[in-house]
């Protein structure tokens, strides 16, 4: 068991579950004040942390849209980072969380992992949060509405008004305003500069990843390269290739030499398929095909 003081939370020295430590907070670099006695307990991954600082990183994991606990602690003699994962409930249990906390990660965690692995949006007849079944249409049957009314009520995924006109549909339906919000977003934004980043003075502000479509920024500092928020993967925020697949032909302070077009059908743009082109730093906005290289 542990105590739980709203001042500030602790573990229970009588605790025998937990792993006792006398050695510093590896979440934590600031070393403690003199005639500090709060406690360190091991984690898991060997990591030994306080209430305080494991609740604070495990927060700031969920605000920055991640439901997944990885230690950020360095392992020994290295700038690696352990990585390991915790458990919720190893977490819940060391992190000493209230009640309300414990409420306010479970239903944060729930969002973020529907986010991640579900396509799920609110039927605008009902209110009723459905998924859709197939990714490529964009015409969509409430079953519940379905229950209620002998008419099929479909509506757009994209707009969520009732659905207009043919279908399936992959782009859009014929209500006006049915846009593609996210394309147009990047098709639209400003341009941006990597002022670090040898020749990179003139780039698309906001990008996608080219692994899970999570849309993102560059902060400006440091190198081209970028680690996606939400699947966690590293690649350059000019070409879009990963980073790996980047570094073969360039460097992180360094130009691009290629830019490689995702296979996809030909374009509005003109763009074909498993087409490389050199590479610029205007690149294509035109076109869903191009989705991924805007």
């Amino acid at each position: 068991m542990t105590t739980n003081n709203q001042e500030e939370r602790r573990f229970d020295p009588r605790d025998t579950t937990l792993i006792f430590v006398n050695r510093p907070d590896d979440l934590d670099p600031m070393p403690p004040e003199e005639g500090d006695q709060g406690l360190r307990a091991e984690m898991s991954c060997g990591h030994a942390v306080t209430p305080e600082s494991l609740t604070g990183w495990c927060r700031s994991l969920l605000d920055q849209g991640q439901c997944k606990f990885k230690c950020p602690a360095l392992m020994d003699d290295t700038l690696e980072q352990c990585n390991e994962v915790w458990s919720y409930q190893e977490v819940r249990r060391l992190a000493v969380l209230t009640t309300e906390e414990m409420a306010y990660f479970e239903e944060k965690m729930a969002r973020l992992a529907a986010v991640k692995y579900c396509e799920i949006k609110e039927c605008p007849g009902c209110n009723t949060f459905v998924e859709r079944e197939d990714l490529t249409d964009l015409s969509v049957v409430c079953t519940v509405c379905q229950e209620d009314d002998e008419d099929h009520y479909t509506f757009c995924w994209q707009c969520l008004k009732k659905w207009k006109g043919p279908m399936p549909r992959s782009d859009r339906c014929d209500n006006d305003g049915c846009v593609n919000l996210n394309l147009e977003l990047l098709k639209n934004c400003k341009d941006t500069s990597l002022p670090q980043v040898q020749g990179v003075d003139k780039c698309p502000s906001i990008r996608a990843c080219p692994t899970c479509g999570q849309r993102v920024e560059h902060d400006r500092t440091g190198c081209k390269n970028i680690i996606c928020p939400r699947c966690q993967v590293e690649f350059c925020f000019v070409c879009l290739k990963l980073t790996r697949e980047c570094l073969k032909t360039s460097s992180y302070f360094i130009p691009c030499r290629t830019v490689w077009l995702p296979d996809r059908p030909p374009s509005p743009c003109g763009t074909t398929t498993n087409r490389v082109q050199e590479h610029t730093q205007s690149l294509c906005r035109a076109c869903a095909c191009c989705v991924f290289s805007v």
